[in-house]
């Protein structure tokens, strides 16, 4: 049985979990240590500065009062802060979520207001003997430091629809399809394109046809995309400059629907003069297909699906 992939939030929450184990039990030992020199601010600096490396990844340490106001200095892998006594953070992000009764708690990511970047942090509540909150222990972590703790996020497979510049939506019906060099030598382009896909190892391309362009990726060289313009579209001796290449066997879109994925673009540009197909997108390794429209909405299909839907449903949507 294949195994459910998770959503981007699932993936999110998954790796927050795992985070929020691994700190749990050494800001627990800290703050148990810390509420007896809660009111000493130099012993709390030394415990502060012996607890930061029990914390994998930390960047920053700092205690503050129940109203979020620093108590101490802030404690960094290279040495104590103390110009930060007595700031004020109650304001910050971190402080303005729900914080914990007990034990510690993530916040939601953030940008910092120093460093300019995305950034987490860790409270703990500190109590006394008695049970009275003394203040919490904040730890701060930078989102470059920390490790990925699961497995690469994987890109859904289904239809997705996206909004564009309502600017745009609402001048669809005072507007018309002016033909471009694309159109004039549709077939020609189309041709290059497939013979790019099938044989010389185009794995992506984005064929933007309102502005006569098109911008290709190759498994040889992924990390670089090529812009090709008109003339280079229209002149079949273009792909001379790609080497032939075997088509991808773990590619989603099998070779023989290439062809008639880029005929149904052809198909949607030319549908209708106020409603039509700017721009077209194929990648072989996702299946998807996306798709541009005169009233910038945008749809992001699996090949199969797009495949068997009729012109008049595009009219339609």
């Amino acid at each position: 049985m294949q195994q459910k992939k998770e959503t981007l939030q699932e993936s999110i929450a998954h790796q927050r979990s795992e985070l929020s184990e691994v700190l749990q039990a050494p800001l627990q030992r800290l703050a148990d240590c810390c509420n007896q020199v809660w009111t000493d601010r130099d012993k709390l600096d030394q415990l502060l500065s012996e607890g930061l490396p029990t914390l994998p990844y930390g960047k920053t340490m700092y205690a503050l009062d129940p109203n979020g106001v620093q108590i101490s200095s802030n404690i960094t892998a290279t040495g104590l802060v103390p110009e930060s006594f007595g700031r004020d953070r109650s304001q910050r992000p971190y402080m303005c979520m729900s914080l914990p009764y007990s034990g510690a708690l993530l916040s939601e990511s953030y940008i910092s207001l120093l460093g300019k970047r995305p950034t987490l942090t860790a409270m703990q509540i500190v109590r006394n003997a008695a049970g009275t909150v003394l203040g919490f222990i904040g730890v701060d972590f930078g989102l470059r430091d920390l490790p990925l703790t699961r497995k690469l996020y994987d890109e859904p497979v289904h239809w997705r629809q996206i909004k564009g510049d309502p600017s745009i939506r609402n001048t669809v019906f005072h507007q018309n399809r002016v033909e471009s060099g694309m159109d004039n030598k549709i077939d020609v382009v189309l041709g290059v394109i497939e013979e790019l896909m099938v044989y010389h190892g185009v794995y992506h391309v984005i064929l933007h046809f309102s502005s006569s362009r098109a911008v290709i990726w190759v498994m040889s060289d992924p990390y670089r995309y090529r812009l090709l313009d008109i003339d280079a579209l229209i002149d079949p001796d273009m792909c001379l400059a790609y080497p032939r290449t075997p088509y991808p066997s773990d590619a989603l879109v099998p070779r023989e629907q290439i062809r008639t994925v880029l005929d149904s673009f052809r198909t949607l540009r030319f549908m209708d003069e106020m409603f039509y197909l700017r721009s077209g997108t194929l990648n072989l390794f996702n299946g998807i297909v996306g798709l541009t429209f005169s009233c910038d909405g945008s749809y992001y299909v699996p090949y199969d699906e797009f495949l068997s839907k009729g012109n008049e449903f595009w009219v339609g949507s």
